[in-house]
């Protein structure tokens, strides 16, 4: 055979979202066959859909046809598989790639996945509780359901390993370095994907100074030059940074002290104030969704998004000054590239960088959306974490790859 197919795997608490690449020994290039997600696991209502690469729906259905029936994430990986399957495609699977959210000290590049590395892992839950163990456990089950096809695990911590110590560290005893606190940073995939094609839209400047803003019910930003991470938002654990959908971001650690001792919290429960009841949800009281806060009248809706970009910018000063300078704004994922009001309010307050807005640009979704006397230019780039984690799969997997 010349040619093979990676399946992506990104799986959450109560989701997974897949995709299926086409890979040929002779070109480096990914062909996307198909993409998909189910949706509701652990409920009575999942869903199952899958979109070709033109975007046209293949399979839409429940796939808890019972009342009683609870789609669990075996049950929901064996339906992926099964619909593979029946598409009989002409080549076979030689590899699957992993988002995993944590790769610690040890882990940046990406890595087959064997039992040790999948232990090392497994330490990391506490510092990526939403995501890790769920991340895992989709390894898990496909190693019993595909025991012969590689695992690939792609870290999200991976991409800001470039950048200095200094930038790193917490102002803590040496030994608290050695035990691995440190500022890891997280959306790698994704700011990795993002400095691959930024020939394609800044050219000869691709090199600059650029800040990226991630920006998504998880959010980030990271300043890179030389299309490397040079700082981030994110730190220890994905709660630093911008206030996000329902995470805190940024808080003086005295808060937590104030919380156990004098609030008499447990530490569960503020681990789930800090990461399912705070950021737009908790300051809004209405919801996570920034589409419900920008269309709501309650003045909590607007406190929330208020705060959001002012954070934004706030944090865009400190990667500016971390760049000693700023060439480039890139913004990103869901809301980056979805939410024009927000996009808009950020390049408004970020007039000190010497950005000028182009109103109907950013209007009509382009592109570029600064006006051309800008002295920083303003980009909308969709991310594409799913092709960066195949062509890290293809990497480790092609050899098996074998001429006819």
């Amino acid at each position: 055979m010349n040619s093979g197919n990676i399946l992506v795997i990104n799986a959450g608490s109560s989701s997974i979202k897949f995709a299926i690449f086409a890979a040929t020994r002779r070109s480096a290039t990914l062909r996307l066959l198909s993409r998909g997600q189910i949706q509701s696991i652990g409920s009575q209502k999942a869903t199952f859909q899958v979109k070709n690469a033109n975007e046209r729906i293949l399979v839409d259905r429940d796939i808890s046809p019972q009342n009683t029936k609870i789609v669990l994430h075996e049950q929901a990986l064996k339906t992926i598989l099964h619909w593979l399957e029946e598409q009989k495609f002409q080549q076979p699977l030689i590899g699957i790639g992993h988002r995993i959210v944590h790769g610690g000290c040890q882990y940046h590049k990406p890595q087959q996945i064997s039992d040790r590395v999948y232990q090392d892992l497994e330490a990391l839950i506490s510092l990526a509780p939403l995501h890790q163990p769920h991340n895992l456990n989709a390894v898990k089950i496909l190693a019993n359901l595909k025991p012969d096809i590689a695992q690939i695990a792609c870290f999200d911590t991976g991409f800001h390993h470039t950048q200095a110590d200094i930038t790193r560290m917490f102002a803590l005893p040496e030994k608290y370095w050695d035990a691995g606190i440190r500022r890891y940073g997280f959306h790698g995939l994704s700011y990795e994907y993002i400095s691959s094609v930024l020939p394609e839209y800044l050219g000869e400047n691709a090199d600059g100074r650029i800040v990226i803003a991630h920006l998504g019910n998880g959010a980030s930003m990271c300043a890179i030059h030389q299309r490397k991470s040079v700082a981030t938002t994110m730190g220890f654990t994905a709660l630093e940074g911008l206030p996000m959908g329902t995470r805190c971001g940024t808080l003086d650690p005295g808060v937590i002290l104030f919380l156990l001792e004098e609030q008499k919290m447990r530490p569960e429960e503020i681990t789930d104030l800090l990461y399912h009841h705070s950021g737009l949800k908790g300051v809004s009281g209405l919801s996570n969704d920034t589409r419900k806060l920008l269309a709501s009248d309650s003045p909590d809706a607007s406190k929330a998004i208020d705060l959001f970009v002012y954070r934004i910018n706030r944090e865009l000063g400190s990667l500016t000054a971390s760049l000693g300078g700023l060439d480039a704004l890139v913004f990103t994922a869901g809301i980056g590239t979805k939410a024009v009001p927000i996009r808009k309010k950020v390049c408004h307050q970020a007039k000190w960088s010497g950005i000028t807005f182009d109103e109907t640009a950013n209007q009509q979704n382009k592109r570029l959306i600064s006006a051309e006397d800008s002295q920083v230019s303003v980009w909308v780039i969709p991310t594409n974490e799913e092709l960066m984690i195949a062509r890290h799969t293809y990497s480790l997997t092609k050899d098996t790859i074998k001429h006819e």
